[in-house]
């Protein structure tokens, strides 16, 4: 469905929503996605979709610094590897966003880039979890799926913008 979606020139938040609603129903336990998306001017991380996560909570992290000391998907966005957070609350790296996760009963996240093919990031998409965790091997095979196929969405967004 989603590579319909970028074949018929869907809008890129449709494909992204629909990315993360995947993630949400495919998780082993209750869990919402976020896609965040790299804003190069402003060095920091903008946002795509996350339709389980209430508009306050996107307001909130909308434009993060993309820093490998800042949260989960700031620093996958950063480092360009998978960042797992298995307690927020005991991260250093959540010190000061904690309490937005924490406050909708997320406590756990775990991000991964969304990159083009050169390694260049685009994006993260992000899971958090209503318990201390990490992601399952079919979490992370199924998200690895999912980033390529945002990365293909992105790109297509992307290449119309620039035509």
């Amino acid at each position: 469905m989603a590579l319909e979606m970028i074949a018929r020139d869907a809008p890129l938040s449709e494909t992204l929503a629909l990315l993360c609603h995947i993630v949400e129903a495919e998780a082993e336990h209750p869990a919402r996605a976020s896609i965040l998306l790299v804003d190069r001017e402003a060095n920091c991380l903008r946002t795509g979709a996350a339709p389980g996560l209430p508009d306050a909570y996107n307001r909130a992290v909308d434009g993060i610094v993309i820093s490998s000391e800042v949260g989960t998907c700031a620093a996958a966005a950063a480092l360009g590897t998978v960042v797992v957070t298995p307690d927020i609350g005991a991260d250093p790296r959540w010190t000061g966003l904690s309490h937005l996760p924490l406050g909708l009963g997320l406590v756990a996240a775990w991000s991964m880039p969304i990159q083009r093919a050169d390694k260049t990031v685009l994006g993260t998409l992000g899971t958090y979890f209503t318990q201390c965790r990490t992601p399952s091997e079919q979490e992370v095979a199924l998200v690895a799926f999912l980033v390529q196929t945002a990365a293909l969405a992105i790109e297509r967004a992307d290449a119309g913008r620039a035509n």
